[in-house]
């Protein structure tokens, strides 16, 4: 789906760290539909609201700017970039917040739990929440290689192994990646995120062929919203950690950046490749 053109509404972009907001804007603006950014203090980057209309708002107010949403005429709300999700006695929740937190308490959720929580919540209000596909569906990651280099016979079996490790965290609603080498698994993704996975994992190499980081959706993913996400900077941490390679879930991974992933992996010999889990 595109993002529409003017006389589809301002698309809601509710947004965290990292460029892929930035994206989304830049593809409103180039099919001529108006947005509103809702800017998370903390996590989006201050030039991403460089003439649009906007609010920030804190991550434990955010439900505050629904009425602002509607009186800009929003319709339509996508969930974007990257957020650190934070202990209930950092939050400091506003009355609305705190009420949503009743609703879910008693519950023990993990990422994906929470996020359907907030999903759900968001369309309470009347909103209807597009996945970020949905509206840059260039950004998914295609079937094959990004780039000249592809896994050989030793890292598809990494890569497998690691595909079954992946989805059974993922059933656990615990993390999106892991990393694998000559079959070991050096370390799976939990609160720290990918980044600091890889940081990890790369004191933990054996002597031989790198291993390889496999990021794939979890099973039941909510997809509207904390969808697997890699970009150069990935690509450079694995190079960093001695991995060989990335691979990803075809069509459920978003790619940000896909030219620069590519020139990247292209200049550090890594591979990364979007595979069909269950092929």
């Amino acid at each position: 789906m595109a993002p529409g053109g003017a006389g589809a509404g301002p698309l809601g972009i509710v947004a965290g760290a990292g460029r892929l907001p930035r994206l989304i804007v830049d593809a409103c603006k180039q099919a001529g539909r108006p947005v509103f950014v809702v800017a998370l203090d903390g996590f989006a980057e201050p030039g991403l609201v460089e003439g649009v209309p906007h609010r920030w708002v804190n991550l434990a107010a955010a439900a505050g700017a629904f009425p602002t949403l509607r009186q800009a005429g929003v319709g339509e709300v996508v969930l974007a970039g990257a957020v650190r999700r934070p202990s209930l006695a950092e939050l400091r929740p506003d009355w609305r917040s705190l009420r949503f937190l009743a609703r879910v308490a008693g519950r023990a959720l993990g990422d994906d739990g929470l996020l359907k929580a907030v999903v759900a919540e968001i369309e309470s209000e009347g909103f209807r929440v597009l996945s970020v596909p949905d509206v840059l569906a260039e950004a998914t990651a295609p079937t094959g290689p990004l780039g000249r280099h592809v896994p050989d016979v030793e890292a598809r079996s990494d890569i497998a192994r690691g595909i079954a490790v992946a989805v059974a965290l993922g059933a656990a609603d615990v993390g999106q990646a892991v990393v694998v080498q000559q079959g070991i698994v050096l370390g799976v993704e939990a609160v720290e995120g990918t980044d600091a996975l890889l940081a990890r994992c790369a004191a933990l190499r054996r002597a031989g062929p790198g291993g390889d980081l496999v990021k794939i959706a979890k099973p039941g993913q909510e997809r509207r919203a904390d969808l697997p996400t890699i970009g150069p900077e990935t690509v450079r941490n694995a190079a960093a950690a001695g991995l060989r390679g990335v691979a990803i879930e075809a069509g459920a991974t978003l790619v940000v950046d896909a030219g620069l992933v590519a020139q990247a992996a292209d200049q550090l010999g890594v591979f990364v490749i979007g595979v069909d889990r269950d092929g």
